[in-house]
């Protein structure tokens, strides 16, 4: 009777075990089962988008009251990195610091990681994704480096012969000279300094594996291997199963030509990689920027995967584009069929400004008129049409959605498209609905944007 009853338990136990495991990969973020080019979340498709004042979020001081920010706007989206570089003076590092000013890795800072899970549970508490990068380049070259706790000249556990670190590295990141990128087992296989590593993300992991909204990216703009960006996405995905758990990884490189080789490694890998981030192609401009975006669109079409932009660049304080720029690449990439869009922190983006803001109230209100997930780019439906006049996405014959980034007038076709149709203007320079009036299909229609600057227009079947 005894046997009998403990094996009841056991099976109870099981089966409550597997219905939560159940229950928690249906509310995660994962590619959406019916258009897997866009998230769901909490078992329902998502358009995510963003815009934030810095990248290591979760370090900011007033955390809470920007989230609030956003979710006032309509953002869901935030980019994270797990950086420590004290750049703006509030920063932390994540390693315990000694009484004689030397850091131990074998012993964590409590404050850093308070800090992390706090981002983590308030963003939850809001529906807001967090977009993780684990590693970015820029805290270990230059000016960030010489006072780093991996640096062996500041930390009790290694020196710099047992490393192989210098105690500093003055070149640009991007020319990959930092030893500490190059640990892995199929590459120069530092043990000594992998352990700390590894200690790192599992640290990270204990957090973040307890919530559901957490996308991982592994470096920030990488021109390092191949093997580099592998191991750690290995590493992540198996310290999550271990867990009982699933996520969604990705890596995201340095080169701005979406088509060069480097961004195949991520392309053409999906048993590797869940999404791709291709936040570089926003260096692009015009037409280029859009087809660039269509041509990875058609090149993972036998695996579609969400594309994500979690860096928007342009700003008029930047070096990467003006305030128009960023306004209309997150646009085209919205429109394009990209699965996120985030404004890039100032000052190479417009953050949460207010053309930022402005756009993302404009975006929510053409998605509830068109979910962007039913559509797709249909831009051969455009005609008179001069190179980035306007942009189309659509699903024929019931829904448009049209980005002009600086007024114009176009042919819309709607020759196979019959019936009546609501126009609906929104003006994306201040988030607001503007002219509303209705059109008949069965031929070519002139669209004609209200005024220059950047207007959204949704066309939708009369029912």
């Amino acid at each position: 009777m005894k046997t009998r009853t403990l094996c009841s338990l056991l099976g109870i136990a099981l089966v409550v075990g597997f219905a939560a495991v159940a229950a928690d990969d249906a509310d995660r973020i994962k590619p959406w089962s019916k258009n897997p080019r866009y998230w769901q979340y909490k078992g329902q498709p998502v358009l995510l988008l963003g815009g934030s004042k810095d990248d290591n979020l979760f370090q900011i001081p007033d955390l809470k009251e920007h989230l609030d920010e956003m979710k006032a706007v309509g953002a869901n989206y935030i980019r994270n990195t797990m950086s420590d570089r004290k750049d703006k003076g509030f920063e932390v590092y994540p390693f315990q610091q000694l009484p004689n000013g030397k850091y131990d890795l074998d012993q964590w800072n409590d404050e850093y990681w308070q800090r992390f899970e706090n981002m983590l549970r308030w963003t939850a508490e809001r529906d807001i994704i967090v977009q993780i990068e684990v590693w970015d380049r820029f805290d270990y070259a230059r000016d960030n480096w010489p006072p780093h706790p991996y640096n062996p000249r500041n930390n009790v556990n290694y020196t710099p012969e047992q490393s192989g670190l210098a105690e500093s590295y003055p070149d640009h990141p991007g020319s990959n000279k930092q030893p500490f990128f190059f640990t892995t087992p199929k590459q120069r296989n530092n043990t000594v300094l992998l352990k700390y590593q590894q200690r790192f993300v599992e640290k990270m992991l204990s957090h973040t594996l307890r919530y559901n909204h957490v996308l991982y990216c592994m470096d920030n703009e990488t021109s390092g291997e191949e093997a580099w960006g592998a191991y750690w996405a290995d590493f992540i995905k198996q310290r999550a199963k271990q867990a009982g758990k699933k996520v969604c990884v990705t890596e995201m490189w340095d080169t701005w030509d979406l088509k060069a080789d480097q961004h195949k490694r991520t392309f053409d890998h999906p048993e590797r990689y869940d999404f791709c981030d291709v936040s570089q192609n926003n260096h692009k401009k015009g037409q280029e920027h859009w087809d660039n975006f269509q041509w990875v669109r058609q090149r993972i079409a036998a695996k579609p995967r969400p594309l994500n932009t979690v860096k928007t660049y342009g700003a008029d304080t930047g070096r990467y584009g003006t305030n128009r720029d960023g306004v209309e690449r997150w646009w085209r990439h919205v429109i394009g069929g990209a699965a996120s869009a985030r404004f890039h922190r100032p000052d190479s983006g417009l953050g949460l400004s207010e053309p930022a803001a402005a756009a993302i109230k404009a975006a929510r209100k053409l998605e509830s008129l068109i979910k962007l997930w039913d559509v797709e780019p249909a831009n051969h439906l455009l005609t008179d049409r001069a190179p980035n006049e306007a942009y189309l996405a659509a699903r024929p014959g019931q829904a448009y959605a049209l980005y002009f980034p600086n007024g114009g007038s176009v042919g819309l076709d709607l020759k196979d498209a019959t019936g009546k149709y609501e126009l609906r203007w929104i003006d994306i320079a201040t988030g607001e609905w503007g002219k509303r009036d209705t059109i008949t299909g069965g031929k070519v229609v002139t669209v004609t944007a209200p005024a220059k600057g950047h207007w959204a227009a949704a066309v939708v079947q009369v029912r």
